[in-house]
């Protein structure tokens, strides 16, 4: 499981992440599950593509 939400950043254990899952279904993540740093996203008409320092890239 992620320590983190990928949607706002903030701890899975802090607070309630229902609406990050809705908003989830219509865009990329904005923060790494695993270290909570903002990635950047590239968002194209066949998908989209994330970027950790860390952890490297997520894509759709």
């Amino acid at each position: 499981m992620n320590a983190y939400c990928d949607h706002c950043g903030r701890a899975m254990g802090e607070g309630d992440h229902v609406a990050c899952g809705v908003a989830r279904a219509m865009e990329p993540p904005r923060y790494c599950p695993l270290c909570r740093r903002r990635m950047i996203v590239q968002v194209t008409p066949r998908g989209w593509t994330a970027g950790c320092a860390e952890h490297g890239i997520r894509t759709s």
